[in-house]
């Protein structure tokens, strides 16, 4: 393994998967810096309208891209020969586009997840199911991208703040030179584990925010959720490996409030139509974007039965979502629950 300047001189080559709003963000984000970047589309609208127009006027309209983003349907093309991956895509698919992208890939690409979730059935995390579908890359040049982030925030040269997280911290610094600009600053972390329990199990407390916004609460009652649900992280991650400082970071109490209080979240705008009354499948069919926390929520509602981890807002919220459980009813659940001592509470904070 090279030095980390030599790692961080090496990133030029560069492709992003998936055409999304947060993919398209990311890969505008590293043309603007002058790096030519290929960009995987699955909509042939969406690669239409970005080679001739510079927009991507399905998933993040009204942002001009850089002329340095290629848009492309070919997978030899945005990750063959390649010094860097970033990889945007829905976690219920990700694992068979990894498999996909491993004929193109070789030993010494970087690869960085920017998906947020936990793979049903398995539960890995998602730079796990990289490591499992792409064998010859090594697991230190696998790392998670995390942190409060809006796409359109993004694209739009807001300053944001994120953290990049592996096991080898010369591959992270390299992520982190290449990503870094005067207004998206990047940190590194070494916790890869937290920093993804983080991202992904926040989605699903969003959900629940948003319920509670639908079913007419107030900012006492959202406040609540979000203290206990980063309590709930805190457990889950506590039990699987992680740093625990990693959740007073970015990729924990930061995401947790942004996406559990903006609009632009689609976790808890989602949760907020789920309060006033209307069915997943009907909130689902209308939404071209994936709202992860559906399929976290599943996830979770597993991994804390099999573990015995307490996490009784994930719980409701997929009781909710799936067994149609009346929302006022849940939050009743949640409010009568045993009383408790809070700093007994197995918290690792």
């Amino acid at each position: 393994m090279g030095s980390a300047k030599t790692q961080q001189a090496a990133v030029t080559r560069t492709g992003v998967v998936g055409g999304g709003s947060w993919g398209t963000a990311i890969a505008h984000l590293l043309a603007s810096k002058g790096i030519p970047v290929d960009l995987w589309v699955y909509e042939e609208e969406v690669r239409e309208q970005i080679l001739t127009e510079r927009e991507n006027k399905v998933f993040l309209p009204g942002i001009k891209l850089s002329e340095n983003l290629r848009p492309t349907g070919s997978l030899d093309t945005a990750t063959g020969d390649k010094d860097l991956v970033v990889v945007v895509c829905p976690s219920h698919v990700l694992r068979g586009m990894a498999r996909r992208m491993a004929e193109h890939l070789d030993s010494q690409t970087i690869l960085v997840s920017a998906t947020k979730g936990i793979e049903y059935g398995t539960h890995k995390l998602m730079t796990g199911v990289l490591g499992d579908s792409i064998p010859q890359i090594p697991s230190g040049r696998i790392v998670a991208l995390s942190g409060p982030s809006f796409a359109r925030e993004v694209a739009m040269g807001m300053p944001t703040l994120v953290t990049v997280a592996g096991t080898d911290e010369e591959v992270a610094k390299a992520v982190q030179h290449a990503f870094v600009t005067p207004v998206f600053r990047v940190y590194v972390n070494n916790d890869p584990v937290g920093v993804q329990v983080g991202g992904a199990v926040k989605n699903v407390h969003a959900i629940a925010s948003g319920i509670s916004e639908g079913l007419g609460m107030g900012a006492n009652t959202r406040a609540a959720l979000i203290t206990r649900g980063l309590a709930e992280i805190a457990r889950l991650g506590e039990r699987l490996g992680a740093d625990p400082r990693t959740f007073l970071g970015l990729a924990g109490v930061g995401d947790l409030v942004l996406t559990c209080t903006a609009e632009l979240s689609r976790n808890y705008s989602l949760g907020r139509k789920i309060g006033q009354g209307r069915k997943l499948k009907e909130i689902l069919a209308g939404m071209r974007m994936v709202a992860e926390g559906v399929e976290t929520a599943k996830s979770l509602f597993e991994i804390a039965g099999r573990t015995g981890v307490e996490m009784p807002i994930a719980e409701m919220t997929y009781r909710v979502l799936f067994e149609d459980m009346n929302p006022a009813e849940a939050l009743m659940a949640l409010m009568t629950r045993r009383l408790k001592n809070e700093l007994r509470d197995r918290v690792v904070l």
